[in-house]
C-alpha cells in the first residue's frame, strides 16, 4: 500500500482519505480489510461481535501497520442483526465494506435460519443503516456460491444453476436487496461475488474450515490430509491481496446513483484439488516438512463439481485484474501458520 509501508503481494493503491466502515472486521477477509486501508491513510471503524473473528487477527493488523496507522482504527463490538447498535456505529462513516456473515455452506445445511438472520435480515439492516446514515457506497462480499450447479465455465455474472445452499440462497437474496436499494433510494452498491479466498490468518479449524488452511495444518501437525471426492474437482482460488484491491477500487469506483453490480472476484485459474494438495507438498518440502499421502472421503453435501471466474466483467467497472501469483501467496500462507502450528515430523 502507499502510506504506511508495504506488504507482499499488495500492489500500491492511492491513498485512502475517507472512514471506512467495515464490518466482520476481526475476520479473515476483514482484518485484511483493515490493514490495507490502515496501510493506504485511511481510518476505519470495525464493527463485529467476535462470534467468529478473533480479536488476535486484529492485533497482527496493530503489529504490521505500525502505531501511527493504528491510532486511524476504532473498534465497536456489535451484531449486524440489532439495527439500534448498527445504526450509532455507522453514523461517521463515509463508504461500507460489508463482511459479516455465516460463510459455511456445509454449517448453512444445519443451520439455515441462523444463515438466513445473519446474512440476509443482517445485510438488510446493514444497507438500511447505511442509507439513514447517507451513506451511499456499500461493497459486500457475495459468492460464487450463487451460481449453483451451472456447468458453464469460467463463470459469467449472467449464469446461473441451480442453487444447492441456504449459504448460496442468503448470497443471492443479498443482491436482490441490493438491486431494490440502488433502485429504489439511489444507493451505490456493488456486491463482489468472491471465489476460493485463501491467506494469512485464515481459521483452519471446526468441520468446515477452507480447505487450504485444514490442509496446511494437517502437513504442519504430520497429519494426513482427506480430499473429500475424487480430487479432480476445480477450484478458483484468489488470494486474499487482491479480495483487498478489489474492494478499495469498488469503494472508489465512478458510479452513478442508482447503480448495483455483482461482479466476480477471483484468479480466473482453474486448480483441481488433487493439484492443490501436490502443491502445498512441494511448499511443505521446500520448507523442511514432509507430508503424508492423501486419503480420499466422501464429497460435501452442498458442494459444486467445478468452478473458474470469468473476469472481464470486473475488469471492466473496476479495472480489476489479479496480480498475486498463486504459488507465491500459497507460499506466503503457509508460511504465516508454521509459527502458530506444533511441528511435528512424521
Amino acid at each position: 500500500m502507499v502510506s504506511g509501508g508495504s506488504m507482499p503481494g499488495f500492489p500500491a493503491l492511492k491513498t485512502l482519505r475517507k472512514k471506512w466502515f467495515v464490518t466482520g472486521a476481526a475476520g479473515f477477509i476483514g482484518s485484511h480489510l483493515v490493514e490495507g486501508i490502515l496501510r493506504a491513510g485511511g481510518a476505519v471503524v470495525g464493527f463485529d461481535n467476535l462470534s467468529s473473528g478473533r480479536e488476535t487477527n486484529l492485533q497482527l493488523v496493530r503489529g504490521s501497520v505500525g502505531t501511527e496507522a493504528w491510532q486511524q482504527f476504532r473498534l465497536l463490538q456489535g451484531d449486524i442483526g440489532n439495527p439500534d447498535t448498527l445504526g450509532e456505529a455507522i453514523a461517521s462513516c463515509d463508504v461500507v465494506l460489508h463482511h459479516a456473515a455465516l460463510g459455511s455452506v456445509p454449517d448453512s445445511l444445519e443451520r439455515p435460519m441462523e444463515t438466513h438472520a445473519s446474512n440476509a435480515t443482517g445485510f438488510l439492516n446493514v444497507l438500511q443503516a447505511a442509507r439513514s446514515a447517507g451513506i451511499r457506497r456499500v461493497v459486500y462480499a457475495s459468492s460464487s456460491s450463487v451460481y449453483g450447479d451451472c456447468p458453464d465455465l469460467p463463470l459469467q455474472e449472467s449464469s446461473a444453476g441451480a442453487v444447492l445452499s441456504p449459504y448460496a440462497a442468503s448470497k443471492l437474496t443479498n443482491e436482490v436487496y441490493s438491486r431494490t436499494y440502488a433502485a429504489a433510494y439511489g444507493m451505490e452498491l456493488i456486491g463482489l461475488r468472491y471465489f476460493n479466498v485463501f491467506g494469512p490468518r485464515q481459521d483452519p479449524n471446526g468441520a468446515y474450515a477452507a480447505v487450504i488452511p485444514k490442509w496446511i495444518q494437517a502437513i504442519l501437525s504430520g497429519q494426513r490430509v482427506t480430499i473429500n471426492g475424487d480430487g479432480a474437482n476445480t477450484r478458483d482460488f484468489c488470494p486474499v491481496e487482491d479480495v483487498v484491491t478489489a474492494n478499495i477500487l469498488a469503494a472508489q469506483a465512478g458510479l452513478k446513483p442508482g447503480t448495483s453490480l455483482a461482479l466476480n472476484i477471483g484468479s480466473g485459474r482453474a486448480t483441481t484439488l488433487l493439484e492443490l494438495f501436490e502443491s502445498l507438498r512441494a511448499i511443505a518440502s521446500k520448507r523442511g516438512y514432509s507430508s503424508l499421502p492423501s486419503t480420499f472421503g466422501p464429497a460435501r453435501s452442498g458442494d459444486i463439481r467445478h468452478s473458474t471466474a470469468d473476469l472481464g466483467a470486473a475488469k471492466e467497472a473496476l479495472d480489476y485484474a489479479p496480480s498475486s501469483s498463486f504459488m507465491e501467496s500459497l507460499e506466503r500462507t503457509f508460511v504465516s501458520f508454521i509459527s502458530s502450528t506444533p511441528r511435528e515430523i512424521p
